[in-house]
This record gives C-alpha cells, sequence and structure tokens, in this order.
C-alpha cells in the first residue's frame, strides 16, 4: 500500500456496551499497517473520545484483545475510562 511510512492503516470491527443503561462503543482494530500495542487493539470509545491507554486491550487475535480489554474496564464506571476534560479557559473577563 501506498501510505506514509509512519501512517497506521486498521480494519474495525466495532461492538457496543451498555453499563448501567449508559453506552460507549468498544472499537477492536486489527493492524493492516503501522506499529501498534499489538495485532489486534480493543478502544472503549465515545466517537471522538477515547479511553486513556490503560483501558485499552491487545492481543494476537480479536477475542484476546476484547478479553483483555474487558478485563481491564470490569468493575469501573464508564466516565473513568476517559481523559478528565481540561479547565475551560475565560473568554472574557466580567464588570
Amino acid at each position: 500500500m501506498d501510505l506514509h511510512q509512519n501512517d497506521i492503516l486498521t480494519k474495525v470491527s466495532r461492538y457496543n456496551l451498555i453499563r448501567n443503561g449508559r453506552m460507549i462503543y468498544l472499537d477492536v482494530h486489527e493492524r493492516i499497517q503501522g506499529n501498534l500495542a499489538g495485532k489486534f487493539i480493543a478502544v472503549p470509545n465515545l466517537v471522538n473520545i477515547v479511553a486513556k491507554p490503560e483501558h485499552q486491550g491487545a492481543g494476537e487475535d480479536e477475542q484476546k484483545a476484547m478479553e483483555d480489554c474487558l478485563k481491564k474496564i470490569k468493575g469501573l464506571n464508564l466516565e473513568d475510562l476517559f481523559p478528565a476534560a481540561g479547565p475551560i479557559p475565560a473568554t472574557q473577563k466580567e464588570d
């Protein structure tokens, strides 16, 4: 494939996890090109917000990556999986 040297290309399978009435996605990426933590990576996400690396799973196949991820997030609240939002900068000073 004609990609840049540092590009990462993956094929993605998507799952939904519903916990306590809230839903997140679990995307399992199969490495096509580039460097990842494993051949398959399972990543909890909210479309544009990706879980912290310690909550992502890796494995030699899709099932092992998913099992690793689910083991890491077992017992956690969904909001604890994602980075905290930083402070909102003040845009105007009030008089």
